[in-house]
């Protein structure tokens, strides 16, 4: 839906006055109590070109075809039609329980239900860094597409882009007109849980779900079904379960044997689906694997398979294992000779290392940026140690290398209160567009999360002095 408010006649300064007062404080935990947000307000969306948001409009089903495409390899895979390696690395470290839970008939061609790419803006277009299908943000983003439409400034996804695509999307999944869901956010994810209470207060609001934010020990189960219980004592039965909490954590979330049963036999329906095979970054590596390229045209088409090239950074699995003596890492060199063992790569001087290191999944490394390594911006000693480390790593935790990609420098207002006026600063952008899949092969775009850091930070990501703001075709 438009934003139909009229824009008001303010200053730029007093745009962001009213933005900073109307965003809710609390959706993230903040350092200061006296801080109402944790990070810089712009007067103003980040501006996209038309070309821009067109192509990201476009990424959403290429993304939706990816992960149908990643499923259907894994699953060959598993039942012997497809190379091993494929399910291997992409169940390597993980619990028998977990794998077995991923290939269960009630879930095997089950899809994440909502798609996040982190977008590097580049000076050549995108590079997507990574994919997520458990995103934090969709509150925050929500409450401040909400902020700017009251200044009659429009988002992009719309003024309630985020809850009406939320609602959407478990329309689709329930195949219920105004499903009943729980927002199941754990305590390793409650730094999400205020956001989430937002998310599903607003889709309660706009009448297009019924949607309550639940802690884990909140879910009651009966032989029905599951439940959530009212302050009034009314007890609602859910329709829907969405998973607000990584794969890696399922053992520490009180009643997730009661949820999965639920969800196995069919009493509600959990989203994302049990699949921690689909949350693993090292998905990139089997993408640029030359010997899977057939595979992946095959599932994709030659165009599509294309496009991903151009925007997946190279990526490989450090993986320590020997090779026989002929063999090398494919599209990999040290020195400009191929190698055959990641601890080659140690040699590299700080020129040469355009690489980022971190853990693929199933770790609370794996998300947050925690766990991430540049490569050129350690000492030798950090970069060696680092190797070492991800190689020792891979039976627990696999980790990849991926080339890393430097943001495009850009200029970004914000709204210094301490100085009570607008500056700008040099920065560097990351897009995170979500993605509701609404359909069997629709997918709609709720929002555009842009995180301007400031251009001396080679990590994008939620920092006190970066900007956080919604996306907007620029005027």
């Amino acid at each position: 839906m438009p934003c139909t408010a009229t824009k008001p006649d303010l200053t730029v300064r007093e745009q962001a006055h009213h933005l900073y007062e109307a965003i809710p404080p609390g959706l993230f935990r903040v350092n200061d109590e006296n801080e109402r947000i944790a990070w810089r307000v712009s007067p103003e969306p980040f501006a996209l070109s038309a070309e821009q948001l067109d192509s990201i409009e476009r990424l959403g089903h290429d993304l939706l075809v990816f992960y149908r495409a990643l499923n259907n390899l894994y699953n060959r895979s598993a039942r012997g039609t497809a190379p091993a390696f494929i399910a291997e690395y992409l169940d390597h470290g993980k619990p028998e329980q977990v794998v077995k839970l991923a290939r269960q008939n009630r879930f095997k061609q089950e899809l994440p239900a909502i798609i996040r790419p982190d977008l590097i803006v580049t000076d050549d277009g995108f590079a997507a860094t990574e994919l997520d299908s458990v995103p934090g943000g969709m509150g925050f983003l929500g409450a401040t597409t909400e902020a700017y439409c009251q200044l009659g400034i429009e988002s992009a996804g719309g003024a309630d882009g985020i809850p009406k695509s939320f609602a959407a999307m478990l329309r689709h999944v329930t195949q219920i007109e105004i499903p009943t869901v729980a927002i199941v956010v754990s305590d390793e994810s409650a730094d999400y849980r205020n956001e989430m209470g937002w998310l599903a207060a607003a889709v309660r609001r706009l009448g297009v779900a019924n949607a309550w934010l639940r802690t884990p020990n909140e879910i009651f189960f009966t032989e029905e079904g599951l439940f959530i219980r009212h302050e009034d004592g009314r007890e609602e039965r859910l329709d829907a379960l969405y998973r607000n909490f990584e794969m890696f954590d399922l053992y520490n979330v009180p009643k997730q044997e009661l949820m999965l049963y639920a969800a196995r036999h069919n009493r509600v329906k959990m989203t994302p689906p049990p699949k921690a095979n689909l949350e693993e970054k090292l998905s990139f590596a089997l993408f640029h694997h030359y010997a899977l390229a057939q595979l992946w045209t095959a599932e994709l088409g030659k165009e599509r398979f294309e496009r991903l090239q151009r925007i997946f950074p190279k990526t490989w699995v450090l993986d320590p294992r020997p090779l026989p003596p002929q063999a090398v890492v494919a599209g990999l060199q040290a020195g400009g000779q191929p190698i055959a063992d990641f601890r080659r790569l140690i040699e590299l001087g700080k020129s040469e290392r355009d690489y980022v290191v971190k853990p693929s999944g199933f770790s609370e490394l794996a998300w947050g940026s925690r766990g991430v390594k540049i490569a050129n911006d350690l000492t030798k000693d950090e970069w060696t140690a680092t190797i070492e480390m991800a190689l020792a790593s891979f039976d627990k935790t696999p980790y990849i290398l991926q080339r890393f990609h430097k943001g495009k420098r850009l200029q970004q207002t914000y709204f210094d209160r301490e100085r009570d006026e607008i500056r700008t600063y040099d920065g560097r952008v990351r897009l995170c567009p979500y993605y509701f899949v609404t359909g069997e092969d629709e997918v709609r775009l709720g929002g555009i999360l842009a995180t301007v850091a400031p251009a001396d930070k080679r990590l994008i990501h939620g920092m006190t002095d970066a900007v956080m703001t919604s996306s907007a075709l620029a005027s």
